[in-house]
């Protein structure tokens, strides 16, 4: 494929477009600068966040010039789009927090600091010295009313109401488009499907300011749902976070490696970088050995690497490998603390005890009677070795680093038991 249009198409990855022939024209004899913003409304961006930034990342392999921009100035008021109720707002101490928590992800993820072909750049800086005479004169005169209430964004919320705050948000996103317009050659916006209504309104403002034969085109993705129609990135836990404080890298690896046979195939379309030649060949084992899950696999080391890196996967394979087998020893503390982040876990100063009474004291093992038949009946492990000696003692050395042991009981009931010093 040529064209990024059709690799895009070919993705799954338009929702919509303002001018298809006119934008497919244009990137076939041009290199096209675009962007797409995230607000700082959190100190971590999650997975749904990276569906737009992947797009950016699939032009910049075509020759185009991505921009991400952070909103360092709309993150201060808060974007309606999809929500029923307003914004908490933050102070400007969190959003300045939150504008580097994200810039360094941002950097990280794209290698912004070593890829000339792509820039990182901050809302703030082009609208924190504008007065609000300037706002609604070089600005404000320029929206009619009417036309932004028929904004979905805004209809949506009026019988619930909404500030005037949040009623100006599209105006402040349009200011954005029209600044990389006139400043940067900016010529697309991309986002969300929920982003239309915005990304519409920059458009019109470029066009009132810069003539109605402004080349700008903008672009929307898909909303992306689940097979069983709910929607993606959420968990039981909550959503999948980029932070790896947050969501360990062995979280992240297996969110990807549990997803639906009929969802994967889709998923290695949107985020990952294989060809087409690739997923359609791992689109054949999903239907014809399924049980290998050889795409989640691919999905799911596709994904670590590219959020956290080679190393991090690696070690999420040790730990799912681990924990699969009950082969724990040769894991590193550093494993250990992630593999057993959300496991049942008892702390103690005890050693140097005997196994039965250790695991009565820990709670793991209800009482002698029950211990000892467990023991016997060769179904408690520490730290991966069987143990079925009545009279072990367990003591420091059968410790990673001095910090932790694991015990087994069955098959996959997991305590990990963390040792306090004294």
């Amino acid at each position: 494929m040529t064209n990024i249009i059709d690799e895009l198409e070919w993705r799954g990855a338009i929702n919509q477009q303002t001018d298809s022939e006119g934008l497919r024209e244009y990137v076939e004899s041009n290199s096209i600068s675009l962007y797409c913003g995230v607000d700082p409304t959190g100190d971590s961006m999650h997975i749904g966040h990276l569906i737009p930034f992947m797009m950016l990342k699939r032009f910049q392999a075509f020759g185009h010039h991505p921009f991400i921009l952070i909103g360092g100035a709309t993150g201060t008021i808060g974007d309606p789009s999809g929500r029923t109720t307003e914004r908490q707002l933050q102070t400007m101490e969190t959003v300045q927090h939150n504008v580097d928590s994200l810039t360094k992800q941002m950097e990280k993820l794209f290698a912004v600091d070593t890829d000339n072909t792509l820039t990182l750049v901050n809302n703030y800086d082009w609208t924190h010295d504008l007065t609000l005479l300037d706002f609604l004169r070089d600005f404000g005169k320029f929206f009619n009313i009417n036309t932004m209430l028929a904004k979905d964004i805004v209809a949506s919320r009026l019988e619930t109401g909404i500030s005037f705050t949040e009623f100006t948000y599209q105006i402040l996103q349009s200011m954005d488009f029209l600044h990389l317009f006139q400043n940067n050659n900016v010529r697309m916006q991309i986002g969300g499907a929920d982003q239309w209504g915005n990304i519409t309104a920059g458009l019109d403002l470029i066009r009132k300011k810069e003539g109605a034969d402004a080349k700008a085109f903008g672009l929307t993705i898909p909303l992306m749902l689940k097979a069983d129609g709910t929607k993606f990135g959420k968990t039981a836990g909550g959503a999948v976070w980029l932070d790896p404080e947050k969501t360990t890298p062995y979280e992240f690896y297996q969110f990807w490696v549990n997803q639906d046979d009929r969802d994967v195939i889709k998923y290695l379309k949107f985020f990952t970088f294989l060809t087409k030649e690739e997923i359609d060949a791992l689109e054949v084992k999903v239907q014809t050995e399924p049980h290998l899950r050889e795409a989640q696999r691919v999905l799911a080391a596709e994904m670590t690497k590219f959020v956290h890196s080679e190393e991090d996967l690696n070690d999420a394979l040790a730990i799912s490998e681990a924990l699969f087998s009950g082969n724990v020893k040769n894991l590193t503390s550093k494993q250990i603390e992630e593999g057993f982040k959300n496991m049942p876990t008892v702390e103690t100063e005890t050693l140097d005890q005997n196994l039965v009474d250790w695991l009565i004291e820990l709670g793991i093992e209800p009482s002698k009677r029950q211990a000892r038949e467990d023991i016997s009946n060769g179904a408690i492990s520490i730290n991966g070795d069987r143990i079925k000696e009545l009279d072990f003692v367990v003591t420091a050395e059968q410790s990673f680093d001095g910090k932790f042991i694991i015990v087994r009981k069955g098959k996959k009931q997991y305590t990990l038991v963390r040792l306090l010093s004294k």
